[in-house]
């Protein structure tokens, strides 16, 4: 990376994450904001790279828009590149590869699935490794918030809507569940199955985990290992300790061969290239933001 890419980094002030109140923890994971106005990106630079992720996406464009890249191990382009004020994407199994063609100001929420399901009675199955123009599936309520959220002023404004919208609607469920970590979530989604209705065979526990998340259970297990494992590399490059066959005995991997597989998969890149690029590219802010 060039000494231009290094000041255009460091400069990126208006890339932010937005982590919910206690109140909200068991429904929405985050919001990330990217406003990439002004900064002067080359081409490269605009490019995005996402990691699967069993959480389903709303966002809003401020300004700009995003194309869809067909790279070998990451998610199909949609059949229709269509561009709408707000989208939503659904539980994706396979990473993400994007650019955007100019300038964006963009808002996205990260909600926990079956959260979503419970607010909006909208299933998901047709919606894993999809991103459609979510005013074809909200309901009419979730629509005209929506709305307010793309005429709003700015991010603050957003977050102000989100919050104010979100916390009665969730707090009238009365369902708490804990929310900061992929781990903690997938095993009180497990619990929760376990513990519910009639029927508790195994595949009726997973048909029952399924319509709640969209993705079966092992699914939602590799993603739990592959966080926890992308926080302790955080942890050991900070005191020099980075062990790849320790990293991979300490997060439930089988060994240090399944941990590269799995990263492949979920991300497109072996572990070390990843952990390589999160620190000199621009094109993996989204993976900085969560570190």
């Amino acid at each position: 990376m060039n000494e231009c890419d290094t000041d255009c980094m460091e400069e990126d002030t208006a890339t932010r994450l937005w982590l919910p109140p206690l109140a909200l923890a068991g429904c929405v994971r985050g919001v990330m904001m990217r406003d990439t106005r002004g900064r002067g990106l080359g081409a490269v630079q605009r490019e995005n790279y996402f990691p699967a992720t069993p959480l389903v996406q709303l966002f809003w464009w401020a300004e700009g828009s995003s194309e869809w890249l067909d790279t070998p191990g990451f998610s199909v382009p949609p059949s229709e590149r269509h561009h709408a004020p707000f989208m939503f994407g659904g539980p994706f199994t396979l990473p993400s590869h994007t650019r955007n063609p100019g300038e964006i100001s963009a808002f996205k929420l990260l909600m926990l699935p079956d959260a979503f399901i419970a607010l909006t009675g909208v299933g998901l199955d047709r919606y894993v490794n999809q991103v459609v123009d979510a005013r074809e599936l909200l309901p009419p309520d979730w629509l005209a918030w929506a709305e307010a959220m793309s005429a709003a002023a700015d991010d603050a404004a957003r977050l102000q809507l989100l919050e104010a919208f979100l916390l009665p609607r969730w707090q009238a469920l009365g369902t708490q569940r804990p929310g900061h970590r992929y781990a903690a979530w997938t095993e009180a989604l497990a619990v929760r199955a376990a513990t519910s209705a009639a029927g508790r065979s195994l595949r009726q526990l997973e048909r029952r985990i399924k319509a709640w998340a969209g993705l079966p259970m092992r699914e939602l297990r590799a993603v739990s290992r592959a966080e926890n494992a992308f926080y302790a590399v955080a942890a050991a490059e900070g005191d020099g300790s980075l062990n790849w066959a320790d990293i991979a005995a300490d997060n439930d991997y089988a060994d240090q061969s399944h941990l590269c597989r799995e990263t492949r998969r979920l991300t497109g890149f072996s572990p070390e290239d990843l952990r390589r690029r999160i620190q000199t590219e621009e094109a993996f802010w989204a993976y900085r933001l969560w570190r």
